[in-house]
């Protein structure tokens, strides 16, 4: 068992502390064997856990099922496995530190009231394994293209609900209502990786997991 750090803005840390958000997708870096192969054909179905490929890793396959190691390098997933831990990195603060031992009572960004004593946040890259209160047990990995989400799945992100049957809408500046929790999740989607992230439909890792600490976990 291995425990990473994964990173996860505000409103996600917030779905994770009320339960919603049991899923996360990041994209995927895929590296060719050989140069010109193009990762966004038709031809090239979902990612999986290949047999024969070298060391064992998720790669493409073919419409026929055919296996494509011979032309992806094994990609591993660099957020772990199945049983493996993710502890979150959020933007928080160490509110008040022990002149004695150094230790610290962190606070943190996406449940705070407002400023911190000490005027500034830190961001979440900055966070150091003890200061997380969050902790996450991988329970699946697959590879999918980011359009093949599905409405169950955008809900697993943990994309907001709103009164009357609505969904929340997540790029700044914009006031409408989104009609499906999908479509909920490609304005979350474009407002982490931007406008055009969505319509280039990338590979992604989906993580699956459950909280194990903090929250009601």
């Amino acid at each position: 068992m291995i425990e990473r750090g994964m990173i996860f803005n505000s409103e996600m840390v917030r779905a994770l502390l009320d339960g919603r958000k049991t899923q996360t997708r990041r994209p995927v870096k895929f590296k060719p064997r050989e140069p010109g192969l193009d990762l966004n054909s038709i031809g090239l179905g979902l990612g999986y856990y290949c047999n024969g490929a070298p060391d064992r890793g998720y790669v493409l396959r073919s419409r026929g099922g055919a296996c494509w190691n011979d032309r992806t390098y094994p990609a591993h997933c660099p957020h772990g496995k199945p049983g493996d831990r993710i502890w979150v990195r959020e933007t928080w603060t160490p509110e008040s530190i022990d002149a004695e031992d150094g230790s610290y009572s962190p606070d943190y960004r996406a449940t705070a009231n407002g400023q911190p004593v000490s005027g500034k946040w830190t961001p979440s890259i900055h966070m150091p394994r003890r200061a997380s209160r969050i902790l996450l047990e991988v329970s699946d990995v697959r590879v999918e293209r980011l359009n093949d989400i599905s409405e169950a799945d955008a809900q697993a992100e943990g994309v907001a609900q709103l009164r009357g049957g609505y969904w929340k809408h997540y790029q700044p500046e914009w006031t409408q209502h989104q009609l499906s929790a999908r479509g909920s999740f490609v304005t979350l989607w474009k407002s982490i990786y931007g406008e055009e992230s969505w319509q280039a439909n990338p590979w992604v890792w989906v993580i699956e997991f459950k909280r194990i600490q903090g929250g009601e976990a």
